[in-house]
């Protein structure tokens, strides 16, 4: 039986300036809750809640949370760490730090508190996988010292002590893989694919394609990713996770360029550069655990969700020709 938001809470976002804290803490806040939202700005920014300035629910902490945070909270989403090669590879220690230490802190408050708490888990996890889609159970097939490395094993081990926590301390957890997803308040210059593919398009500058673009993705509008964390928090202890978040239509890298060139009507030609080290091949998640437990799959179409990210892109454009 799914257990409810019935009553106020207050809950604790860390990374919550971040394009997908902020959208959760949206939700968050429309269903009634107060919200800690706590983030070091590194990849945030205050834009992300502006909208929330002066909200009677909704307070702001700037904090790393690589130190220990001491806040009264009835449930934690740890949502901090940077999630595209460009951030989290520009101080790639800070990035493991923020996995691993972030999760000790985070799991150190959570059983204090005796609270819920949930991990922004990766399909990064699979590395460049051999088995496809990927299921919970394929345990990935990861490079231990490239260059993405800071980034895909410090997930991992975050995830290793989340369920050591669930083990050794009956605390209760809920992890999700995340997946490619996109939409309004992704930042302009991430490095990833959708965001790249959109403001290319729209300044008329080459779209870099990667290898021959033959690669391929699974896009997941953040709103219907959003819809999976809250579903996910309010099953009941025994659903721990780790689940897989993400949309499993299959994109080739070069389809995805080639229809966001359409949607923005851009005159924007395609350039070809080396495909990055451990860049994955292919990337589709088996959603099946997400439909049989949490009722959950998405709903929003690619050519919907490209639509409403190229809008908030537009709106953006005079800053972006600065830039």
């Amino acid at each position: 039986m799914a257990r409810l938001y019935d009553s106020r809470k207050r809950v604790l976002v860390t990374g919550g300036a971040g394009f997908l804290g902020s959208h959760l803490i949206d939700r968050l806040l429309a269903q009634g809750h107060e919200v800690i939202c706590a983030d070091n700005l590194f990849t945030g920014t205050k834009r992300n809640i502006e909208h929330l300035h002066g909200h009677p629910r909704f307070e702001f902490m700037r904090h790393d949370v690589t130190f220990p945070l001491y806040v009264e909270v009835d449930e934690i989403f740890n949502m901090a760490c940077p999630a595209s090669p460009i951030h989290y590879q520009h101080d790639p220690v800070q990035t493991t730090k923020t996995s691993v230490h972030g999760a000790i802190n985070m799991l150190g408050l959570a059983k204090r508190l005796r609270c819920r708490i949930f991990q922004a888990s990766t399909s990064e996890v699979y590395g460049d996988p051999a088995v496809h889609p990927q299921t919970e159970d394929y345990w990935g097939n990861v490079n231990p010292i490239g260059t993405r490395s800071c980034y895909d094993e410090g997930k991992r081990c975050a995830e290793t002590l989340f369920f050591d926590y669930w083990r050794q301390h009956d605390l209760e957890i809920k992890v999700v893989r995340i997946f490619n997803t996109y939409g309004p308040r992704m930042h302009h210059a991430d490095g990833r694919v959708v965001s790249n593919f959109i403001v290319q398009a729209l300044k008329g500058d080459p779209i870099t394609i990667f290898g021959d673009g033959q690669q391929t993705r699974s896009f997941c509008y953040v709103d219907d990713l959003v819809e999976g964390f809250l579903r996910m928090m309010e099953t009941d202890r025994s659903v721990t996770g780790p689940i897989n978040l993400g949309n499993p239509s299959e994109f080739t890298i070069r389809e995805l360029a080639e229809k966001t060139i359409a949607m923005t009507r851009s005159s924007s030609g395609l350039t070809r550069m080396p495909l990055p080290a451990d860049d994955p091949k292919q990337r589709q998640p088996d959603i099946s655990k997400a439909k049989a437990l949490l009722g959950w799959e998405p709903t929003i179409a690619l050519d919907e969700g490209l639509e409403r990210t190229i809008a908030f892109f537009r709106k953006l454009l005079p800053e972006l020709v600065e830039a």
